[in-house]
């Protein structure tokens, strides 16, 4: 362990970096206003005594105006639906769950929508009474593919008067997939007939229909859900009424914090226009990273935490919620515990089946190439996913290999001989800063593109060599401190 006087310095040196950065970021947003204004068509904030508001996340704006439109409401709708039905016939809670969310998909996304997930829901259900993983595999895959077919989306986009409608449909069939993929390919492991009635007909509709993770998630693999729908975990009224304030206050101030950030730094426009992120500063070009890699995560802390939630009070466990990303210092840790959800569903179904770590070195590339080639090719296949993908696999790849070297007896006993624990603390700490530093480059390529991700390479790793990319190691290293310190403090919780 550091002493607490060097780990308090290191988490004041991490705060004082991310104000600083920010308030960069919020001068240039305010010198620049008018300008993006005129490109970008800013809103106003009315919550903030209207202040103009960035509008050009894409994610962020659709799913507040289907929240305000229909969405907070039919979640209201379930969860009164699901306590009257725990506290009135409890044995038929399932049934009466897929009953509703078969009517909120109708009314969300039409006749059509509950058509085309019916659809797909059949066709995997049909394939997998063959027993077969490649079945499955290949059945899901194609019907993944169809959201791609130009012919079909048109198709999709004549059933619906706009284009949010039909984006509704799109993310809802995408996120589908993954349940009854789910359902398919645990349905080819059971043996029969123990557990056959499980996995009927009605039970993966009451999987696919469940409403609170319909449209967006979180993942729940189906083991998880047909055991603890079976058995929930349930709790007095009294309870879950102080569960449900207690998270809405939570929901409020995550909702609230990102509007803020929304209002006060227009990272998102600022990263649309290709001639302002080019001349900016170094400290406005880090804080802008920090402040989209931060949004995203107060983002998916309400997208998740509403149906998080709502899980909870059904007597569900949900997956835990996204940890913050100030506090990860590694491949592996960001990929662990920022969507637990998908990260379980990638492993159980992708990377354990195709050989994992049991297959030496190859295997281990080849299974951790086609996990993320898998998530590509889930998120859109598009050309900057693919760059994504691939530099996260390389990531990985490159922090296993150092973490098995330094493991080997020989390397493990020449570092004890030579370094102090807090010097073999602070050695992973400068290590991790370089995998902290490609962490942030190459997700902000998912966040914003190549173009974005080749602009800061440029900026900070060539142009800026060698002052302006060790300061960003330099910084880096503090976070480091306080990630690990956070990640040994949350594994011994």
């Amino acid at each position: 362990m550091l002493p607490r006087w060097e780990l308090s310095l290191y988490l004041l040196a991490s705060l004082g970096f991310h104000f600083c950065s920010f308030y960069e970021v919020y001068k240039v947003s305010r010198e620049h206003e008018e300008e993006l204004d005129q490109e970008f068509e800013l809103e106003t904030n009315a919550l903030f005594g209207g202040l103009k508001k960035d509008p050009t996340d894409f994610e962020w704006s659709f799913w507040m105006e289907w929240g305000k439109q229909r969405l907070l409401w039919l979640f209201l709708g379930h969860m009164t639906v699901s306590q009257l039905a725990m506290m009135l016939v409890r044995k038929h809670r399932p049934w009466i769950l897929m009953a509703y969310g078969m009517w909120a998909c109708w009314h969300g996304l039409g006749a059509p929508g509950v058509a085309m997930v019916f659809l797909h829901t059949i066709i995997a259900f049909c394939v997998a009474q063959f027993r077969s993983l490649l079945l499955s595999w290949l059945c899901s895959l194609l019907l993944l593919s169809t959201l791609r077919l130009q012919g079909v989306e048109e198709l999709k986009r004549r059933w619906y008067p706009t284009e949010n409608e039909y984006y509704l449909l799109q993310f809802t069939l995408t996120v589908r997939c993954l349940f009854y993929t789910s359902f398919s390919l645990e349905l080819c492991w059971q043996e029969e007939p123990s557990t056959r009635s499980s996995y009927s007909f009605p039970w993966i509709l009451a999987y696919i229909f469940y409403y609170p993770v319909f449209h967006n998630g979180p993942i729940l693999i189906y083991p998880e859900f047909i055991k603890q729908m079976q058995q929930p975990e349930l709790c007095s009224v009294k309870d879950s009424l102080r569960m449900l304030v207690r998270g809405l206050g939570r929901l409020l101030c995550w909702w609230g914090l990102a509007e803020l950030m929304l209002s006060l730094m227009y990272m998102h426009a600022i990263f649309s226009s290709t001639t302002l992120l080019g001349a900016v500063s170094c400290w406005t070009l880090g804080g802008l990273a920090l402040a989209q890699v931060l949004f995203f995560y107060v983002k998916y802390l309400v997208l998740f935490g509403i149906p998080a939630l709502l899980m909870r009070l059904d007597g569900l466990k949900p997956p835990p919620l996204p940890r913050c990303v100030s506090t990860m210092f590694s491949f592996t840790g960001m990929w662990r515990h920022f969507d637990v959800g998908l990260h379980n569903f990638l492993i159980r179904y992708v990377y354990i089946p195709l050989g994992g770590s049991k297959h030496g070195c190859l295997g281990t590339l080849f299974s951790t190439a086609m996990t993320f080639a898998f998530v590509s090719y889930w998120h859109g296949s598009y050309d900057y996913l693919w760059c994504w993908a691939a530099l996260n696999w390389l990531g990985v790849t490159v922090e296993n290999g150092v973490r098995r070297l330094v493991e080997t007896p020989c390397i493990q006993e020449r570092l004890a001989r030579y370094l102090s624990p807090p010097a073999r603390r602070r050695l992973h700490a400068a290590l991790a800063s370089c995998s902290t530093s490609m962490l942030i480059l190459f997700n902000l390529v998912f966040l914003g593109g190549n173009q974005v991700g080749k602009t800061y390479w440029d900026r900070l790793f060539i142009q800026g060599w060698p002052w302006v990319t060790l300061s960003v190691l330099a910084f880096l290293y503090c976070y480091s401190h306080v990630g690990i310190a956070w990640a040994q403090t949350y594994t011994a919780d």
